[in-house]
Order: structure tokens, then C-alpha cells, then sequence
């Protein structure tokens, strides 16, 4: 087996073990995507003679016997959104093709420090605020399984660098799904964190982010296994200080009383939800009761409100920082998608944004009383399957696009995590799950996830489709 194909748990072994070196992984991971990147367009910024130079010193470090990190040799991928220093910051827009970083956010610090090599930058659409992976700096980004759907976004690039097998970690981030629905758009694990779990800013951005983006926004690596999804977790969130939301708390929680009870959801409520993901939320109920589990149907409080406050509070937050900079400095297709959005949810005046905000922490509320009873929540990522490329550029296939969507929209709003694990097959493409829970409770997440994946088997990478 080439080293590319290993995890990153298997990997990291090897080289700590002396049985392949930093640079023979880096070389593998190398290959790979020279081989399978100019398919798909996933990673947009090779870093080819710095990760050479970054491996050759990971090895030197290991010959000299010092200490080395959990990811030491390891190559991942970081997403054009956060900051690395020495590069640019370009979210996928134009005008940013300049916008050099003087110093690492904390996610690419915390991946640096425990030894990850980073061989590649992945795309984003521009402002990273569509689920199609496509802007007029980078170009598109296509889904290995399926080149005709979306990739996802807005890790569209990460969730495809992670499917073909270059790096076994991705970094991304996730405000409306932008981790989930790239890892269900190609199938592979991905992991929303949830609010403050692990430290996030960009020092390129001193000026702060509106409220909506505050409480919903966070940091997640996609993986092929569920091992190194806990692994990446628990490597992105070593504390940084400067993020004042950062949660300073244990890996693992108190034990759930046992059996654990499930809720699973597999009709979102509020729109129409495809049999296939459907059957996947009942078979990863199947694959947890067989597990132990007590599992049951049950809706958990007000989806339907849910959803509706995440587009109150996001479309006005939108509207008052992000739209004018978009319709100056954004791409044709990402101004018409967020027009499109626009025409659909309008702005809220003062009044009612604070009504939103207000009426999101008595649901958050609501919420935690429901987890107490029912620590994990299951649904799909997506309730129908990965859109057609381009499909949200107006306001019809943009109602579409957020129907499909609403499932992934609820974490978000309330600050939780979010698992996302393959579970079925729907012709090429993957269907799949979030396994959802309490803030801080991503261990028992992952938990459930390394359940299932134990019964569908892990995910291993794919060749681009033609």
C-alpha cells in the first residue's frame, strides 16, 4: 500500500516507528496530487517546496530523539480562508490574490506545532458562502464521485482533497455546513466542532465578524476515518488565549447513562427529504441499536424554527457586512447566488434581530433539556442529494439549494457539533448522516461514529470520476 493511502493514525505510526520517513510521506502525498488534482481542482496552492523543506526538517528533528508531535511527518491541507503565513488569505476572491498573512491563524499553528506537513491551500467559493466549491480566482472544484454535482462549500476543496487521497486530514470551517456537506458530498467523514472548541481568527481580519458569525462559526478537519476525525480534533484544539470563546474543557465528558439514547430524524421536517437519506439515517439507527443503543424516532424541539431563526440571523448579518464587499469584489455567480438568497430571506430590521437572537438562546435551551434526555441527535447532512453544479445562481434553484439544506443549518445556530459519517450508496455518489450532541460533547459523536463506521467500513480514497 502506497503511504498515501494510509490515515493519518497509521501513518503518523510508521514514521514515528522509523518504517517511512516525513519525506517518503510527503513524496507519496505529492504524487497523489499530481496525479488526481488537475481532475478535480481541489487543492489550489501547491506547497510543494516548503512541505519538502518542512519534511526534510521533521526528519532531522527525529533523528536528533526530541519530542515529536501526534501528526509528526503527517501531510494535510489547509483551507485559502485562514491564515498561513507567508500566503495569501484569499477566500477565493480576486482582488485578496495578494492578501499575504503575517502570521498563522491558531488551527494552522496547532497543526504546524503537532507536525503536520502542509502540502496544499484548497478552494472555497468566494467569501466561502455557497455549497458549490467554484470562484473567478481558482476556477471550479469538481466531486471525484460525481463531476456533474457539487463538491460541496464551502470545504468543497478540502472534502474532495480528502476523498482522492492527498492529505489525510483537511482542514475547514463551518458555518451553514460547510464541513458536513462536503463530507457527504464526497464521502468522507467530517467533524463541525462545536462553539469554542477550537480557537479561530485571522489576525488579516482585526476588524471582527457580526454577531451571527460569532456564535456559529468554527473550525473542522474532513478524514477518511473517524479515528483521525478524533485525532485532528484533539490537535486543532490546543488552546490560543486570543480567542476569548475558546473552551479551556476535557476531550471527554461524564458517561452518558447507558443504554445512550438516540434520537433519529430521518424526515427533516419543513421540506421534502429523498428516500436514500432517509434509509441512511434508519440504517445508522439500524448499526447503533445493534451496537446498544436505544434508538428511537423522536423530533427534537421546533426544526422548522430552527432553520427559519439561522436565516434571520444570517441573512441580516449578511446583508449589513458581507454583501456590499461581495457585490464590489465577488465573482458573477457568487453575487447572483447571494441575490438569490437575498430575494428569498430578507433582512431583519433592529427589532427583529434581536427577537431572533433572543428566541435562538430559549431554543438553545430547549435543546439542552432535549439532549439530557436524548444525548445524540441523528439526520441527514443533506435531505436530498448533492445539487447539480451551479444550481443555486437563481432564486428558483436557490430555493431548492437551501431546502436540501435546512438539516445542516441547525448545529450552526445552536453551537453544537456535528459528525458527519457515510452511511449507503446512492449510484456513484455516497449518502450519509450527522451525529449530533450537546456543546463539548464531540466524544460521544465520535463515539457513535466509529459504530457505524464499523459497520458500513471505512472510507478509502477514490479516483476522480471522468
Amino acid at each position: 500500500m502506497d503511504l498515501w493511502q494510509l490515515d493519518a493514525t497509521d501513518l503518523a505510526r510508521l514514521i514515528r516507528t522509523g518504517r517511512a520517513s516525513a519525506r517518503e510521506a510527503t513524496q507519496s502525498v505529492l504524487k497523489r496530487l499530481h496525479a488526481v488534482n488537475p481532475a478535480i481542482n481541489a487543492v489550489v496552492r501547491v506547497l510543494e517546496e516548503e512541505a519538502l523543506s518542512a519534511a526534510d526538517a521533521a526528519d532531522a528533528k527525529q533523528a536528533r530523539g526530541e519530542v515529536l508531535g501526534p501528526l509528526h511527518g503527517v501531510p494535510v491541507t489547509t483551507k485559502v480562508n485562514v491564515d498561513q503565513a507567508g500566503l495569501p488569505t484569499d477566500n477565493g476572491v480576486v482582488p485578496l490574490k495578494d492578501f499575504i498573512a503575517g502570521h498563522d491563524s491558531p488551527v494552522v499553528a496547532n497543526l504546524k506545532r503537532a507536525g503536520a506537513i502542509i502540502v496544499g491551500r484548497t478552494n472555497a467559493p468566494a467569501f466561502s458562502m455557497r455549497i458549490f466549491t467554484d470562484n473567478a480566482l481558482h476556477g471550479r472544484t469538481l466531486n471525484p464521485l460525481d463531476p456533474a454535482v457539487t463538491p460541496g462549500g464551502s470545504s468543497g476543496g478540502a472534502g474532495a482533497a480528502t476523498a482522492t487521497g492527498i492529505g489525510a486530514i483537511a482542514h475547514g470551517n463551518d458555518i451553514g455546513g460547510s464541513v458536513r456537506i462536503p463530507a457527504t458530498c464526497n464521502g468522507v467523514v467530517g467533524l463541525r466542532v462545536g462553539y469554542g472548541r477550537i480557537p479561530a481568527f485571522n489576525l488579516t481580519a482585526p476588524g471582527g465578524r457580526p454577531p451571527g458569525a460569532v456564535i456559529m462559526a468554527v473550525q473542522g478537519p474532513h478524514t477518511r476515518t473517524v479515528r483521525d476525525a478524533r485525532l485532528a480534533l484533539e490537535v486543532m484544539a490546543q488552546g490560543d488565549r486570543r480567542d476569548w470563546r475558546w473552551n479551556d474543557v476535557p476531550m471527554r465528558g461524564p458517561e452518558p447513562a447507558r443504554p445512550i439514547r438516540v434520537a433519529i430524524v430521518p424526515e427533516v421536517p419543513g421540506g421534502t427529504s429523498h428516500p436514500a437519506q432517509v434509509e441512511a439515517v434508519r440504517q445508522a439507527g439500524r448499526h447503533l441499536a445493534a451496537a446498544g443503543y436505544a434508538v428511537e424516532e423522536v423530533l427534537p424541539p421546533d426544526i422548522e424554527r430552527a432553520i427559519a431563526l439561522w436565516h434571520i440571523i444570517c441573512v441580516t448579518d449578511v446583508f449589513g457586512s458581507l454583501w456590499p464587499a461581495m457585490q464590489k469584489m465577488g465573482d458573477p455567480d457568487g453575487i447572483a447566488a447571494m441575490q438569490s438568497w437575498l430575494s428569498l430571506h430578507k433582512p431583519a430590521d433592529l427589532e427583529a434581530y434581536i427577537a431572533a437572537m433572543t428566541e435562538r438562546e430559549a431554543l438553545a435551551l430547549r435543546w439542552m433539556q432535549f439532549f439530557e434526555n436524548y444525548p445524540l441527535v441523528i439526520m441527514p447532512v443533506l435531505c436530498g442529494l448533492p445539487p447539480e453544479q451551479g444550481a443555486d445562481v437563481t432564486p428558483e434553484g436557490q430555493a431548492e439549494v437551501l431546502d436540501n439544506m435546512r438539516a445542516a443549518l441547525i448545529a450552526p445556530l445552536l453551537g453544537i457539533p456535528g459528525l458527519a459519517v457515510p452511511v449507503g450508496r446512492h449510484g456513484a455518489l455516497r449518502t450519509g448522516v450527522q451525529i449530533m450532541a450537546m456543546r463539548n460533547r464531540e466524544d460521544i459523536c465520535l463515539d457513535a461514529g466509529e459504530v457505524i463506521e464499523a459497520a458500513e467500513g471505512v472510507v478509502t480514497p477514490v479516483d476522480p470520476a471522468g
